[in-house]
């Protein structure tokens, strides 16, 4: 094995041992969300049906797409397709502003209307609804902190495309982001039926 090969080994392996203990912090969430929602079914789905179902769709799609994107700048850049590999990083990274600008729509629609944690609105209802909100907050905020740092790595993986520094023959660092970029769809593809689709 060549000193590149083990390089490459020990960063993918050092890649999936942080991905899993991203995914031990959003399982975390998702197993105080559950505890809770067992507690206040009702609420849960009244908040539910407070939230709006085209922009979590919406949403849904554009990561779906750039998680696509993301995948294919991989099979681009390793048969030395530069540029159409910046072209689909670009895609990326413009799916991950597209995201956090629907992401920021609907929030400000919720904090018009008087729907943010320790609000008076939410205060003056029952237990179970602020707390589906403000674990909604948490969790999608969380979420949208990842896509943040998702899209300056990208960012930086694309410069380092154009300088070349990442090419066919070593492009672990680009499979490395893809990777962190396939956590963050995942993660909201639990989101979404979690809080938008909830009955």
């Amino acid at each position: 094995m060549s000193h590149l090969e083990k390089d490459s080994f020990g960063a993918k392996l050092g890649m999936w041992l942080f991905l899993f203990t991203e995914m031990l912090l959003f399982g975390g969430v998702f197993i105080l969300y559950s505890v809770y929602l067992t507690r206040y079914p009702k609420e849960f789905g009244l908040g539910g049906h407070q939230l709006d179902l085209v922009y979590g769709a919406t949403n849904t799609v554009v990561l779906l797409t750039s998680s696509l994107f993301a995948a294919m700048s991989v099979t681009a850049i390793k048969t030395g397709a530069k540029k159409l590999t910046l072209g689909l990083l670009s895609g990326t990274i413009g799916c991950a502003f597209i995201f956090l600008g629907i992401k920021y729509l609907e929030w400000s629609a919720k904090f018009h209307h008087g729907i943010y944690p320790n609000s008076p609105k939410l205060i003056a209802g029952p237990p179970g609804e602020s707390i589906f909100f403000g674990l909604y907050y948490l969790t999608t905020g969380l979420h949208g902190i990842h896509v943040i740092v998702g899209a300056v790595l990208m960012s930086w993986t694309a410069v380092m495309v154009s300088k070349e520094r990442i090419n066919a023959g070593d492009n672990v660092t680009l499979e490395n982001v893809t990777l962190y970029w396939h956590l963050v769809d995942l993660v909201w593809i639990f989101i979404f039926p979690l809080y938008y689709l909830i009955l």
